[in-house]
Parts: C-alpha cells; structure tokens; sequence
C-alpha cells in the first residue's frame, strides 16, 4: 500500500508543479520570486500528502 501510495504523491506533486510553473509564466513572476513560490507550495502539499496517509492508515487499522 505504500508503495502506491508514494506513486500517487509523486503524480501529485508533478500535476502541483506544472500548474505552478504555469501560474508563474501567465503571472509574469520575477525570476527571484518563484523559487520562494514553488518551494512553499511544495511544502504545503508535502504535508497535506503526509497526513492523508496517516489518516489512510489510521482508517484500515
């Protein structure tokens, strides 16, 4: 199980940083601006993955 779910989590992530890429692009943000951008909104959906899982986890038990 964890093993689909960590392939879930990287499709996720890939889909999040392709409509960041395009947010940034269509927004025109300095080039200083989206590293800062991409890395938080990383984080943040890093996080909501984590405690899906555990809360997948703590469902099946």
């Amino acid at each position: 199980m964890a093993f689909v779910f960590i392939l879930y989590a990287l499709i996720i992530l890939f889909i999040i940083n392709s409509l960041t890429h395009s947010l940034c692009m269509k927004t025109n943000m300095s080039k200083e601006k989206q590293p800062r951008v991409f890395r938080t909104i990383n984080v943040l959906i890093t996080i909501l993955l984590i405690s899906s899982y555990v809360e997948v986890l703590n469902a099946a038990a």
